[in-house]
């Protein structure tokens, strides 16, 4: 798998739905992929029902053809009004193309592609001195 960069073509941010993260997971059960939670149940009982935000960070690639991106999720926890979480989950190459895109100004795309790189880090609230 290879790191998906800021200035590669298949770089992109999109927000989907509940219900449209349920059919992401449901086509990831059906072609056998591991990155993806281990049922709908699970999947429901973790995230809460609003947008979800999705960012490639890999692509699978055999015989120069990409067979899925690794995406990183940003989304509300279920159960806790105030927490977010971060998870990864294989999307297919057609679905990612699919999804409705919301960073095609520059300025959008790298606010959008450093929040991720805070969240995946960890987010801690911090006293100030």
């Amino acid at each position: 798998m290879s790191l998906i960069r800021l200035t590669d073509p298949d770089f992109r941010v999109c927000e989907i739905s509940l219900d449209t993260l349920l059919v992401i997971q449901t086509e990831a059960e059906a072609r056998g992929w591991a990155t993806r939670w281990s049922s709908a149940g699970a999947l429901r009982s973790q995230v809460r029902e609003g947008v979800v935000v999705v960012r490639p960070l890999m692509r699978e690639e055999r015989g120069g053809v990409v067979q899925a991106y690794r995406c990183l999720l940003l989304f509300a926890v279920a159960g806790d009004q105030n927490a977010g979480g971060v998870a990864t989950i294989d999307i297919a190459p057609e679905r990612l193309e699919s999804l409705e895109r919301i960073d095609r100004d520059p300025v959008v795309r790298r606010a959008l592609a450093r929040m991720f790189s805070l969240a995946s880090g960890g987010i801690s609230m911090i006293s100030k001195a």
